[in-house]
């Protein structure tokens, strides 16, 4: 390697050749002055010394010194024994263009805490509005049933029963509001332990259509399985969340999809590991611009439908969080008037 490599450059290379070329220009301009052989000599060692130590202190002294306070600050933290050698021996001989890649990278990992920082801020935001709304709608509905049966409608037979019924499915909504948001602390946190068990996946489903029936029988819906998916399938997880997944989706399916359609429950091996499985509907489908957020707390594609049918909001976020704490994914396609499919991975039940 050279003495004046620029991609791998030290102080003492530096320090070296600097000095080497003072102390040759030196030498040279001696001549003009002695003709003795060894006056060049002579001043070329004293010259090189001299060059070299103060080049060299100057840098070790004040450069790099600031860029030890730069690595300092860069990682916050108090110097440990191996840091200390870190920042006399291995430090000085980085080049100055591998300290700036040091930099780079420490700055681009700002950069990105910093946009995760900045989402999180917006998330919470959102978060906390959606939650304010979401709360204040039942609250206000009670309140105002309760003012009114207090001022008088309390005695009118006509009303109270009808008044007291509509407050108790306003106090209802907050129950299931409040109970959504303990369990996706609790699958957050890990609090609700995941006991995975063997199953076929399809009698899960079938389960889950005959809680439906009466329900889609009232909208004319079909419940359904796409065929050449109906071989029973063993899966490994835990049979009660991933039932619930299921009422989430097949929930939805009826809900946002037309009167008289159809609802579809896929189940297809994808290798000796994971099977799939989708539920899908022939619904008005959801916006593209929306399919990235459709599994955020509180966030609705269409607001003004979902506030007439109901529900907490959360349902999607349960599913993600359930699926996510068996270890897998879960994703949605979707296409406006064609319908939507949410499909979720399982482990399959190794026989």
């Amino acid at each position: 390697m050279s003495v004046l490599d620029t991609k791998n450059i030290t102080p003492r290379s530096l320090s070296i050749f600097t000095a080497l070329i003072i102390s040759l220009i030196n030498a040279l301009l001696s001549l003009f002055v002695s003709r003795v052989w060894y006056t060049p000599l002579i001043i070329f060692v004293i010259t090189f010394a001299i060059i070299y130590s103060l080049y060299y202190y100057t840098l070790q002294r004040f450069i790099y010194r600031k860029i030890k306070l730069i690595y300092k600050f860069i990682y916050q933290t108090k110097a440990t024994k191996k840091e200390e050698i870190f920042y006399k021996h291995i430090l000085p001989q980085k080049s100055i263009e591998e300290v700036s890649e040091d930099v780079q990278q420490w700055a681009l990992q700002r950069k990105k805490e910093i946009e995760v920082l900045r989402d999180n801020e917006r998330f919470r935001k959102e978060f906390l509005m959606n939650l304010a709304h979401e709360l204040r709608t039942p609250i206000f509905s009670i309140q105002g049933y309760v003012d009114t049966l207090l001022n008088g409608a309390l005695e009118d037979e006509n009303v109270n029963r009808k008044f007291l019924s509509n407050a108790n499915r306003s106090i209802d909504r907050l129950v299931r509001l409040v109970d959504d948001l303990d369990e996706i602390s609790k699958l957050e946190s890990g609090k609700i332990p995941i006991i995975q068990e063997s199953f076929i996946i399809q009698e899960l489903i079938t389960d889950v259509y005959e809680e439906f029936s009466l329900k889609a029988k009232e909208r004319d819906n079909h419940l359904l399985f796409k065929k050449g998916t109906e071989r029973p399938i063993w899966v490994h997880a835990d049979k009660p969340k991933i039932k619930q997944v299921l009422v989430n989706l097949i929930e939805n399916a009826l809900k946002y999809g037309n009167e008289g359609g159809t609802v579809t429950a896929g189940c297809y091996v994808i290798d000796d590991s994971y099977i799939y499985i989708e539920i899908s509907d022939d619904g008005p489908g959801i916006g593209e611009e929306h399919l990235p957020r459709i599994f955020e707390r509180f966030y609705r594609a269409d607001r003004s439908r979902a506030r007439a049918i109901g529900g907490t909001g959360l349902g999607l976020s349960i599913v993600k969080h359930i699926i996510e704490a068996h270890g897998q994914t879960v994703n949605v396609r979707s296409k406006p008037g064609v319908g939507s499919s949410f499909g979720f991975t399982l482990e399959k039940n190794k026989v």
